[in-house]
């Protein structure tokens, strides 16, 4: 049991790791808010998938009700990620941030 807890919050702490050097390494604004809206949600899953089976171990009414909690706290993060992201992407395209583009190089 406790080697598929670790798997799942070493699962997820891969995801957010990707997501941080996706949103640092990638060119320009809009492209930033992709790993950082799918990686973070993803991250977010894992880690509360593995949390909730590690709190799960003693069973009981309690433990199962946090678990319940913590499922609830990822279903609102699924809920409001894409909202979130489209309405700052929105917010890009109304302030007039261009997209990026390949330069040509000369020579």
């Amino acid at each position: 049991m406790d080697i598929l807890v670790i798997l799942f919050l070493v699962t997820g702490l891969f995801f957010f790791l990707g997501g941080a050097i996706g949103i640092i390494r990638m060119p320009d604004f809009y492209s930033r808010l992709h790993p950082a809206g799918k990686l973070d949600t993803l991250g977010i899953f894992a880690m509360v998938t593995g949390l909730s089976i590690y709190n799960l171990h003693h069973f009981s009414f309690e433990a199962l009700l946090l678990s319940a909690k913590m499922f609830l706290i990822v279903f609102f993060v699924f809920l409001s990620s894409p909202t979130a992201t489209h309405s700052i992407v929105d917010a890009g395209m109304r302030a007039g941030l261009r997209h990026w583009t390949k330069k040509k190089r000369k020579g």
